[in-house]
């Protein structure tokens, strides 16, 4: 039984995905504290003309507190950016019609915790890979057992290049004649949706 314990993004990467290929247990950490400038509250689309990053407001300046009582900051109006920048990326792709309604739903209800929010989006993407890894929430600071931890590993700071878990698979994407690797799960579901899977499989790094 493969145990992997790693930080829970928002709408993550390929690279996420690739790391946790035929993972049994994802082992997420809420007393792990929020960090800035990573893929906690933001994710990358792909746009028309460029590639667009939608970040999640948070409460507070840069708070060194535990990842489950960050709460999001509603005050600007940035569900509607990411909804409708998702439906500008994506609103053409084949398979949008059939999964955006799920994600949604999610991004139009008011979670109060950022830690909340992307544990459903987490559910959501898994759901639709339809890959049956549990999902354990660890509140002890102590993991036990054989777990392969690579928490803090992927980050937006270093390219995924130089880490072991992802190689550029191209597929087709709504725009852009150069393929954009490692964008959000989003662009991957909604492109070639049911391949998703094969997709993910061949983007595993080699040794």
């Amino acid at each position: 039984m493969e145990r992997i314990a790693i930080d829970l993004h928002y709408l993550p990467t390929l690279e996420f995905f690739a790391a946790i290929y035929g993972a049994d247990e994802l082992l997420l950490c809420p007393n792990d504290l929020y960090q800035r400038q990573s893929f906690l509250n933001r994710t990358r689309i792909l746009l028309a003309n460029k590639v667009e990053t939608l970040s999640i407001p948070i409460q507070g300046r840069r708070p060194r507190i535990p990842l489950s009582q960050v709460k999001i900051d509603y005050s600007q109006n940035w569900q509607a950016i990411h909804l409708r920048g998702i439906q500008s990326a994506y609103g053409k792709a084949p398979f949008f019609e059939y999964f955006f309604p799920y994600f949604e739903q999610v991004l139009g209800s008011q979670e109060e915790y950022l830690w909340d929010l992307n544990f459903k989006l987490l559910t959501i993407c898994l759901k639709l890979l339809r890959w049956p890894v549990k999902l354990a929430v660890i509140e002890k600071e102590e993991i036990l057992g054989k777990v392969l931890d690579i928490r803090g590993q992927i980050e937006p700071r270093r390219p995924f290049s130089e880490r072991n878990y992802y190689q550029a698979i191209p597929y087709p994407q709504v725009f852009g004649v150069d393929f954009e690797p490692n964008l959000s799960i989003l662009d991957l579901l909604f492109c070639v949706g049911p391949e998703s899977e094969k997709v993910l499989k061949q983007s595993l790094k080699k040794p």
